[in-house]
């Protein structure tokens, strides 16, 4: 009969610590899973993520013109982490946990048979945007109207230099305010 008894207050015990243990992966403001979570850790710090290229989708590409001159000042690489498009395709939206990534290089331009041609030369570095449909982290002034926000200089790729995205970020996306502050219309991939 006592062998019964430690065995249920034993059984008890381990239900306890598994309900405990579960209810504190459900803090859903603790940080993300799968794929997202290797970019964002537990205070919403963002990080480029190390495979992206490969494991990605292009999104689409982007030619910023030279202020004088021909061609190019800087390429843009936009990517997007696997599922993204697809989901966006079907409602309109990313997804809460989509990455993209922008790469930023540097315009080589030169004339070719084709013409004067403006291609990538030096990365200048990354911008990481993080989806976040339920403000994870609210004292983190990386983090508001619905995405992570991070600019990353070539040098390192592990440490953001953006201090504030309501100054360093959001200045450049309010044109793309209604499209969820991504300018879709560059991207055609995210077209049915």
């Amino acid at each position: 009969m006592r062998v019964v008894g430690a065995v249920g207050v034993a059984l008890a015990g381990v239900s306890v610590i598994g309900a405990v243990t579960a209810y504190g992966q459900i803090d859903a403001r603790s940080q993300y899973r799968g794929t997202t979570a290797a970019v964002v850790d537990d205070k919403g710090n963002l990080r480029v993520p190390a495979n992206y290229r490969t494991s990605y989708q292009m999104l689409g590409s982007w030619a910023v013109a030279a202020d004088d001159g021909r061609g190019s000042k800087e390429m843009h690489v936009v990517y997007a982490s696997p599922g993204s498009m697809a989901a966006y395709r079907k409602n309109g939206n990313f997804p809460d946990g989509t990455v993209l990534v922008k790469e930023v290089f540097k315009a080589s331009t030169r004339d070719m048979t084709t013409g004067t041609v403006s291609s990538a030369g030096t990365l200048a570095g990354w911008f990481v945007m993080v989806k976040d449909n339920v403000g994870r982290f609210p004292g983190n002034k990386l983090w508001g109207e619905g995405w992570g926000w991070s600019w990353f200089d070539a040098a390192n790729s592990a440490r953001t230099t953006s201090k504030d995205f309501r100054t360093e970020c959001l200045v450049c996306h309010i044109p793309a305010k209604a499209t969820d502050w991504i300018y879709v219309f560059g991207y055609p991939g995210l077209k049915k």
